[in-house]
């Protein structure tokens, strides 16, 4: 029998993936899809990709049969429909941040041990043919003992063409949840080495429209276990001009006691300098995983040994990021994760 998915919201362009996944997959079936926005309704008439059923995703939830929720709305109103999903005894795969708040996320952690439910979250960068080979050659040995860690996921504004609702006040919850999560959940699935402490964090606003309400800077300082520290921005200053191309889109280089790993989302290598050779030398990327979030979760969801990303490790690189988000909003240091 199919798993039998339903879809909640079409506010942000990340969403798109998991249509298109879902409609392919062989072991999946789509039987409703919610839009709450009637802007977004009217935009997506005549769209062959999705099949709009609902305006009220409560009333969806009451009257579909369905076996997990696909969650993709405004960032702060994720968390609500997130925990809704779960009372009503869904599982749920949602997009990140899956929820803006603590309170939100211990109430989601809660009802998952409570229902017996699966989590998922779209942290699809460890899919990527890249970092997979990164945590290859890390685990390996290959660099050593991990000293220091630096990551840029800086993102273009995009202003005018992002979507209005990141303007809007109490929408989206922070930039440091909102793509800081990534790399929380990558430094520990690469390195082996859990998040420790968030030892500083920042976030301000720079260069956004006129009224608007987007802090769309951030920078954190954390610590690994070990003690290595980790330098991370992910502030919305790339050019918009060429978009998500940049050869340093989501730089990761990694110190280690034996040389130095560098590479990024979009490079076609990975630099490692080893100490004791005379110079750095590329290293072939591995095989991606196209879609392995997806199937981690349905893993997960049916009771299969784990593929990849496990709720547990979504729940921390959520955790992790929604602390340092606080922290920054409250100018707090040093707290403990």
């Amino acid at each position: 029998m199919k798993t039998r998915f339903v879809f909640i919201g079409f506010q942000h362009p990340h969403i798109w993936d998991l249509v298109a996944r879902a409609a392919a997959h062989p072991d999946i079936t789509i039987v409703a899809m919610c839009e709450e926005d009637a802007a977004t309704r009217e935009k997506l008439a005549g769209d062959k990709r999705v099949n709009l059923t609902h305006t009220d995703y409560r009333q969806m939830l009451a009257e579909v049969a369905c076996d997990a929720v696909v969650v993709g709305d405004w960032f702060a109103k994720r968390g609500r429909i997130v925990i809704d999903c779960l009372k009503a005894g869904r599982h749920v795969l949602a997009d990140k941040p899956m929820c803006t708040t603590l309170a939100e996320y211990d109430e989601i952690v809660r009802l998952t041990a409570a229902k017996k439910l699966t989590v998922g979250l779209m942290l699809d960068m460890r899919d990527s043919a890249v970092f997979g080979k990164v945590r290859d050659l890390v685990r390996a040995g290959t660099i050593g003992e991990i000293r220091a860690a630096s990551l840029g996921g800086q993102h273009p504004l995009l202003a005018g063409k992002r979507a209005g609702w990141y303007h809007e006040a109490g929408k989206h919850g922070g930039t440091i949840g909102d793509i800081a999560v990534h790399g929380f959940d990558l430094i520990p699935w690469v390195t082996g080495l859990a998040l420790r402490r968030v030892n500083a964090a920042r976030v301000w606003a720079a260069g956004v429209p006129a009224g608007s309400h987007f802090v769309n800077a951030g920078q954190c300082l954390l610590e690994l276990a070990n003690g290595a520290g980790v330098m991370c921005d992910v502030s919305y200053f790339s050019p918009d001009s060429q978009g998500y191309t940049l050869p340093m889109y989501w730089r990761l280089t990694l110190w280690g006691s034996r040389g130095v790993l560098e590479t990024s989302l979009t490079a076609k290598e990975i630099t490692l300098c080893l100490d004791g050779e005379p110079a750095p030398r590329p290293v072939p990327l591995g095989a991606p995983n196209p879609g392995g979030y997806l199937t981690a979760f349905l893993d997960e969801m049916h009771g299969r040994p784990s593929s990849g990303l496990t709720m547990a490790e979504a729940f921390r690189a959520s955790r992790a990021a929604l602390v340092a988000q606080q922290a920054a909003d409250e100018g707090r240091r040093d707290v403990a994760l």
